[in-house]
């Protein structure tokens, strides 16, 4: 008889190899046939609503790691939420205006865009934009994410844009929306202003000059500037210096030099001068109103007074150029200064400087020194490395140029104030994102919204061309949204003003009928922060405010912030309950990923060769509020961890193959006390990782499955069963006791890895016993409950709760494990079924807890035989010898025993044994 025949080893269909790549579309195809978004909205649909709104990545390109770890976040607490017993609809969107569209467009267009026309342009760009919406969105689903992607919502789409002026209407009606000519950051490459958040800080290496300024009516007398950008000399009208600083009159070889007198020395140290005299000293408030000559241009610079002036490095005298510098701007106000900048769009100097008309302003610098140089106002001259604005679209650096633009006044109506007061009443996570939005937003000058561009929503304002007033209205605007509601903001290029207002209407400053439309847009924050009005509160399947923001911690100067202003302008309130923001991806070394280091790792390749679930378990596994770096060695880590989990749910389900829950289960009370201490791990596992995942630390969540699964199922639980589920009857009740817990951790674990391992929880789904799977899908089943009576604080012996008494037995079975490791290496024994265990205890109680499971103690500690001993006198708590087991090996359970052949029809086997296999038949 072939004994092996007789046991149950484990069978299932469910495979060893994943083979992810080709598995995980059969399963995106299932989801489509069973119309799985419509198919949970149905199960949920009188459920409480909880609901994620999705910051809307850029119609630009094709997904990178950071957009799919944004996605794959998102689907994590979504798909949580929704087995939590909430509806939890999910509506994903694309920001597809803007200047990256724009430019990628018309670099496609080449010439042929000088012979097209605004709408043409406009076009094109709506084209684009879609064609990336739409590979972005089969992207998304490839990586399993679950949402409404048949009616996403999109920026450019009428309805959209129409809420967006409703947004925009409140801003106007409160008087928050005003036009001015102001100092801006400028792109000369991207030939548009930017706002705030779309500067970002890069190192720099800028041209820095002393400069001499003669002090008029003062015989060679001079003032000493300092700047780091020489080509916004031809526009100097000022120098500033601080009322209360010391500035000293310094005599240098017949000259006499003015600076801050703290910064004298450290300057003839750079000069490498050591012959100078300090002649007087005056408070900075003594010169101002002076005037001192320009060094190679023919007019005066006022000296004037500034609170901002520091003695950090320079001279304590700044160069002051009231068009090109944020603090040189309020100066020449508050000085009555012209807001001179003789620079055009495209960083070019304009025919107000002839010299160098026409040549772009950085390419200057050179001349600029140059000439100074040959004057004899040049003091000195060298590189500076310091961190200077950057254009965040082309990372081009940026210009500050006066312009007539648009802005959001933020303190007009409180703005600021109430925007301050929502922050506090939001929950930030990490709880740091709270200080840094407060300090954002406390700092945060006018929002500069006008964008000198076509592809975007226009600014809807009109200018009369009879006395040169703005006109934008509640009026004008309230009879505009319905137009573009019906046929998109492509109406304001295609129709005539008098198309656009209201019939009849007049300027309401001079009665003039002559109105010329704005040409401007808006900038795209407006579009993605009105996403609250435009989608939230537009649809009431959503609902307003949003539950969660999630994004990446760049957002708070981004999507956060504009939506929070452009939300409490509208409503009053904040547009989120919570923010959570994520870090951003580096390589394996903690660099950040660049093309042109080569250090770039697309998911496109990591779930074409391993499987999304892989880049899935990589965001499951990273505590993401940090930085998180990802390679392809940490990519092997994850299919390394992936493939424990799987092998140890197959395992389960090939000792299940024989089990129905219905009939076969066996009560709590009835199981043995091993399989009860299995199930309070499992209960604490539950309990873990659910309080993980309400913390939205997945990272968590995925490490304490993990851990159970190698440390309590693997090395302890599954290895102590395999005697009970292969060698003992089918319907025994031991095996039966251990099949009903071998269920509960299979479905428990099951639905605790759905949210992360979407693809392969849903295949482990289709092989539960059919009176297990109540669903089409797992996404619909509810969370597994946690059972109190499973909990092992109960008292079972002894005084030991369940818990106590597993662990010391645990304990011991670790010493016993290194001793029959020892014996092993010795060559002694082979198999721990080749050994006799004899246990030694000194304590009383504890060997009643061995007493209790004595018929169980030799499957628990996998030997043959074993045997305990209480010694009161012992000189260790617990001793333990190990000897090979006397008998003969039984060749069915392999275990030795002295009895085997007694039964003559099965001389080779165990009376045990030959008992299972008489029954068997």
């Amino acid at each position: 008889m072939e004994y092996k025949d007789t046991l149950q080893l484990p069978k299932t269909n469910f495979p060893m190899r994943a083979n992810l790549p080709q598995k995980e579309p059969e399963i995106l195809r299932y989801w489509e046939e069973i119309g799985l978004e419509a198919y949970i909205t149905e199960e949920r649909q009188n459920s409480p609503r909880k609901v994620l709104h999705d910051g809307p990545p850029y119609a630009n390109g094709n997904i990178h790691v950071g957009t799919a770890l944004n996605k794959i976040l998102k689907d994590f607490i979504v798909k949580y939420w929704t087995m939590k017993g909430h509806r939890s609809p999910y509506k994903p969107g694309w920001d597809t205006h803007g200047l990256p569209i724009e430019h990628r467009v018309t670099a496609e267009l080449g010439d042929r865009k000088k012979t097209m026309d605004k709408m043409q342009i406009r076009k094109a760009c709506k084209e684009y934009a879609q064609k990336y919406v739409d590979i972005q969105r089969e992207e998304f689903k490839r990586l399993g994410v679950r949402g409404r992607w048949s009616e996403p919502y999109l920026t450019f789409l009428p309805a959209y844009e129409a809420r967006v002026y409703e947004t925009f209407r409140e801003l106007v009606k409160n008087g928050n929306v005003y036009r001015s000519k102001k100092v801006v950051h400028w792109c000369h490459s991207c030939e548009t202003a930017l706002a705030e958040a779309e500067i970002e800080y890069a190192e720099d290496i800028s041209d820095s000059v002393y400069v001499k300024f003669p002090l008029e009516g003062a015989d060679n007398t001079y003032i000493i500037i300092w700047t780091t950008t020489p080509w916004t000399l031809p526009a100097n009208l000022a120098i500033a210096v601080h009322p209360d600083f010391d500035y000293a009159y310094v005599d240098i070889e017949g000259e006499t030099w003015v600076l801050a007198e703290k910064l004298v020395d450290p300057l003839m140290k750079k000069i490498k001068m050591s012959h100078y005299r300090v002649l007087r000293t005056v408070k900075g408030a003594q010169l101002e109103k002076n005037r001192a000559r320009h060094p190679f241009i023919d007019r005066s610079s006022l000296i004037v007074l500034a609170d901002y002036v520091d003695l950090e490095t320079g001279s304590g005298c700044v160069h002051t150029a009231p068009g090109h510098g944020e603090d040189d701007y309020l100066t020449g106000l508050k000085y009555g200064l012209e807001i001179y900048s003789p620079v055009n769009g495209e960083g070019k100097f304009t025919k107000e400087v002839k010299e160098y008309e026409g040549q772009f302003i950085f390419s200057t610098n050179a001349a600029i020194i140059q000439r100074m140089k040959e004057s004899g106002h040049l003091i000195w001259a060298e590189k500076y490395k310091h961190p200077y604005p950057h254009c965040w679209r082309c990372k081009k650096p940026v210009l500050f140029r006066a312009t007539e633009q648009w802005f959001i006044r933020v303190d007009g109506n409180n703005l600021r104030e109430k925007a301050l007061d929502q922050i506090e009443r939001v929950h930030w996570v990490p709880d740091w994102g709270k200080n840094r939005i407060q300090a954002m937003v406390k700092d945060r000058p006018d929002w500069c919204i006008s964008r000198q561009r076509v592809w975007g929503i226009p600014i809807p304002a009109f200018f009369c061309q009879s006395c040169g007033n703005t006109v934008m209205t509640e009026e004008t605007l309230s009879h505009l949204i319905p137009l573009v509601e019906r046929e998109g903001t492509d109406i304001w290029f295609e129709q005539p003003p008098e198309k656009l207002l209201p019939a009849g209407f007049r300027c309401p400053h001079c009665g003039g009928k002559d109105l010329k439309k704005e040409e401007d847009i808006m900038d795209v924050w407006i579009d993605s922060g009105s996403s609250f009005e435009s989608v939230m509160a537009s649809d009431p399947e959503l609902g307003f405010p949003a539950d969660l923001y999630l994004e990446g911690s760049d957002q708070h100067r981004g999507w956060f912030q504009s939506s929070l202003f452009l939300s409490v302008a509208k409503r009053g309130i904040a547009p989120f309950k919570e923010v959570i923001t994520h870090g951003f991806i580096r390589d394996g070394k903690g660099i950040k990923m660049s093309k042109s280091i080569g250090n770039v790792i697309l998911p496109q390749e990591i779930y074409a060769k391993y499987g999304a679930e892989i880049l899935r378990l990589w965001v499951a596994t990273a505590d993401y509020r940090n930085d998180i770096n990802l390679s392809m060695d940490i990519v092997l880590q994850q299919v390394d961890v992936y493939k424990k989990i799987r092998n140890t749910i197959r395992f389960l389900l090939g000792n299940l193959s024989d089990f129905n829950p219905e009939t076969d289960a066996v009560p709590y009370s009835q199981l043995s006390s091993f399989d009860r201490w299995a199930l309070s791990r499992l209960s604490g596992l539950n309990e873990a990782v659910t309080e993980s995942y309400n913390a939205f630390e997945f990272y968590k969540g995925i490490q304490t499955i993990n851990k159970f699964v190698i440390t309590d199922l693997s090395s302890v639980y599954l290895d102590i069963l395999k005697d009970r589920l292969y060698v003992e009857g089918k319907e025994s009740h031991s095996r039966k006791s251990s099949q009903t817990v071998l269920m509960e951790i299979l479905k428990t674990l099951t639905l605790l890895l759905a949210p992360i391992l979407t693809f392969t929880s849903e295949e482990v789904y289709q092989f539960f016993p059919v009176s297990a799977r109540q669903k089409k899908t797992i996404q619909a089943e509810p969370w597994p409950i946690l059972h109190p009576e499973w909990k092992g604080n109960q008292i079972v012996s002894s005084g030991f709760t369940l818990d106590q008494k597993w662990i010391k037995l645990l304990e011991i079975r670790e010493k016993a494990n290194i001793s029959l490791e020892a014996v092993r290496a010795a060559g002694t024994i082979g198999h721990s079924l080749d050994a006799s265990l004899t246990i030694t205890v000194k304590e009383t109680a504890l060997y009643k807890l061995l007493q209790e499971e004595s018929t169980f103690l030799s499957d628990f500690f996998i030997v043959s035989e074993c045997e305990t001993i209480l010694d009161e006198n012992a000189n260790s708590p617990v001793d333990i010898s190990v000897r090979p087991a006397d008998g003969e090996k039984c060749q069915r359970c392999w275990k030795y025993d002295r009895k085997v052949g007694e039964d003559p029809a099965h001389p080779d086997i165990c009376p045990r044994c030959a008992e299972i296999v008489k029954q068997r038949g």
